[in-house]
């Protein structure tokens, strides 16, 4: 996800977004704890995507 498609998104969605990717982030770690986790990288680029959704969120609380 870019920032421009998270800015594109409404209040209501960046919500929903936020809630799927903390959970798939928890997932992830999950896996660590059994040692099933191929790819590593993962980590940061969902970690960034959550950066960037709460960026777009604080942003149009800051407009509204």
């Amino acid at each position: 996800m870019t920032g421009k498609e998270a800015r594109k998104l409404s209040e209501e969605e960046i919500g929903i977004e936020l809630k799927r990717l903390r959970m798939k982030l928890f997932e992830l770690h999950q896996q660590t704890v059994s040692e099933k986790v191929q790819n590593t990288m993962g980590f940061k680029s969902l970690r960034k995507d959550i950066a960037r959704l709460l960026t777009a969120r604080n942003m149009s609380q800051e407009t509204a």
